[in-house]
């Protein structure tokens, strides 16, 4: 898995890489700290080149590349003389504000733009004043944006926020190194987008934050890569947040014994449906059962009998006798993993026989599975949370997390909030997004990178939750259950989608797809 790093994890990396960003005193540690770091430079620069060019292609795009006075404007100079090698004329605008705000590394790289010969291709901005005016620009531009990156972690103000609006209103394509200039790393809450610059391309030089993930930076990030760089990643032992992939996840599921039978493969138990929401029933046991678990058992209402008996007949039903919803929360089925919500509903009736469970579970120190209508059960009683067991994974779209949890502002607040729940209820969080997260209680944090927008449409949680079941009932640990089950259902959108096309895809699709997803994680070269 690929790490997400910590604003200071990255700054300690970069400082681990570069050395300080003060020149020591001594000749030849100054001569060695020197050659680091234009070497490093230079590195980035021919990457972030290469990128301009790719965008380019073989169009005569003008290029312009907007650099600030620290690091990141060094970046971004590297990047001009790479291009201008290359034979695209690349015009630099550089901000050195009074003349004397340049670093050592960005003095260096404008002198050694003029000293190759394309000091008529640099603009430098000492005393912008009033009439200072802002370089041509329009959708046909390739901006390289080299103005701060991370070097300032504050809003941009005056001149700067101006630069970014313009740039916005101008609606070039724009590369970002690092990341977009007047964006912070941290989960801000607050940020006015408008701004910041938008870039269609970052170019991480350490790797992501989880800042990257959020839907509220989307428009600002576009698509991200990370440079290759020969970076000193041993001051960072284990980041608390990782990026889940197949390989991950291969070496995370059960071993399938050829000679195995059905009781050897687990059993899964899911409370499901009510009078109208019984489709929310089917999928997840339609789910359950393609997991690859033994046995799946639907506990349902009796007006789901003959819906599920005909609707996922390899699958058992059983009823507690009420007509139309769950009231009593009891099995005659030892299962190995029990998930509770798809189409729960939220009668009073429900809500009693739920606190019921709740509490013979948290004596027992039973994990669940809760979704759905068994989360907005909880949020109508609240105290609840105090009896959900635990270790229980808990998988909730953004509004229901707010219900359960209080409002949130930004995607960004509801993570940070999902970390401390996570913790003090000792709970998994699976919060559910284009890159879905899964928290576990010692607040490492997994995102998924199998998303796909063919999981929005409607019954798409449902599967989710009969897949973390059927998994759990193999004896997967729940947070490994949790983070696979994630990964799995991205990959089964993905296939069905290609079936049915993106908009054409369905929760029952994604239910049937599972299976393929599983092999081809599995067996990837079959």
């Amino acid at each position: 898995m690929k790490n997400v790093y910590t604003p200071a994890e990255i700054e300690r990396i970069l400082e681990a890489t570069l050395g300080p960003s003060t020149p020591p005193a001594d000749t030849g540690e100054l001569r060695v700290w020197s050659r680091r770091r234009a070497d490093f430079i230079s590195l980035v620069g021919r990457q972030a080149a290469a990128e301009v060019l790719a965008m380019r292609g073989d169009t005569d795009s003008p290029v312009l590349v907007f650099a600030g006075d620290d690091i990141c404007g060094a970046y971004a100079l590297a990047t001009a003389i790479e291009l201008h090698q290359f034979g695209c004329r690349a015009r630099v605008c550089l901000f050195n504000i009074g003349g004397d705000m340049l670093s050592i590394d960005t003095r260096l790289r404008r002198d050694e733009l003029r000293a190759q010969g394309y000091g008529d291709w640099l603009d430098e901005v000492v005393n912008p004043g009033p009439n200072f005016v802002m370089p041509e620009m329009g959708p046909s531009t390739i901006v390289v944006d080299g103005l701060f990156g991370t070097d300032y972690q504050k809003p941009l103000r005056g001149g700067y926020q101006a630069v970014a609006r313009h740039i916005n209103e101008a609606a070039p394509r724009v590369i970002s190194i690092d990341i977009p200039s007047g964006m912070t790393l941290d989960l801000s809450v607050g940020m006015i987008n408008r701004n910041i610059i938008h870039a269609d391309l970052t170019l991480a030089i350490v790797g992501p934050t989880l800042a990257f993930f959020m839907p509220e930076n989307a428009q600002l990030i576009g698509r991200w890569k990370t440079l290759k760089l020969p970076l000193d990643k041993s001051v960072v032992k284990r980041p608390s947040c990782r990026i889940v992939d197949s390989k991950a996840i291969r070496t995370a599921l059960p071993v399938r014994d050829p000679m195995a039978d059905k009781n050897e493969l687990g059993s899964a138990l899911i409370f499901a449906g009510s009078y109208g929401m019984l489709g929310a029933a089917v999928l997840a046991t339609r789910a359950a059962s393609r997991s690859g678990c033994g046995r799946v058992t639907c506990h349902g209402p009796r007006c789901a009998f003959y819906v599920m008996q005909t609707s996922v007949p390899s699958a058992m039903f059983e009823t507690d006798g009420a007509d139309f919803d769950i009231q009593r929360f009891e099995s005659q089925h030892d299962a190995d993993a029990t998930a509770i919500g798809p189409g729960l509903g939220r009668s009073d009736a429900t809500i009693y026989g739920l606190e019921r469970l709740l509490k013979s579970s948290y004596a027992a120190s039973r994990p669940l599975i809760l979704d759905a209508d068994a989360l907005n059960c909880i949020a109508l009683r609240q105290t609840l949370l105090d009896f959900i067991p635990p270790r229980s994974i808990l998988t909730p779209h953004a509004r229901e997390f707010d219900r359960l949890f209080g409002t949130q502002n930004s995607h960004s607040t509801r993570v940070m909030k999902a970390v401390e729940m996570a913790a003090r209820y000792k709970i998994i969080i699976v919060l559910k997004g284009h890159y879905t997260l899964t928290i576990w209680p010692n607040g490492e944090i997994l995102v998924n990178s199998s998303g796909t927008e063919a999981l929005a449409t409607a019954g798409s949680g449902d599967v989710l939750t009969g897949l973390v079941t059927g998994l759990a009932a193999q004896n997967m640990a729940p947070e490994i259950a949790a983070v696979a089950a994630v990964y799995i259902h991205g990959i089964a959108g993905k296939i069905a989608s290609r079936r049915y096309g993106v908009r054409g895809t369905t929760a029952e699709d994604i239910a049937d797809a599972i299976g393929q997803a599983i092999e081809s994680i599995t067996n990837p070269q079959s």
